[in-house]
């Protein structure tokens, strides 16, 4: 399972991820994500992927899917730490034009709250 951790930290839900998102991971990420968005009193989400070295579309979805959910109730989505690879393909698809980039999950709360 490719989450390291989950922490809230204020309103928002901080996510740490591992290793590859992928199809074989991207359904129990997404029941995961939706459980913990449905069950914390959150309004922001920071993702984390500075452990992240592999990215495919159905990740991307992953990611789109829970940005749409945050954004209808008025809050904001960041990725943090994205390797060069992983940052690519982020890149590519345009959720980087969506989602705020920041360095760390610390930078991204500063902007975010």
């Amino acid at each position: 399972m490719p989450v390291l951790k989950m922490e809230t930290r204020g309103d928002t839900l901080v996510v740490v991820l591992e290793g590859e998102l992928d199809l074989r991971v991207a359904d129990e990420l997404r029941k995961k994500l939706e459980e913990s968005l449905s069950d914390l009193p959150v309004r922001h989400l920071v993702v984390d992927l500075s452990r992240v070295c592999f990215v495919d579309s159905s990740g991307l979805g992953v990611l789109l899917g829970r940005y749409r959910r945050v954004a209808a109730a008025g809050g904001k989505v960041a990725l943090t730490g994205a390797q060069p690879q992983v940052r690519r393909v982020l890149e590519l698809s345009g959720l980087f034009r969506i989602m705020g980039e920041y360095p760390t999950p610390d930078k991204a709360l500063e902007h975010i709250c």
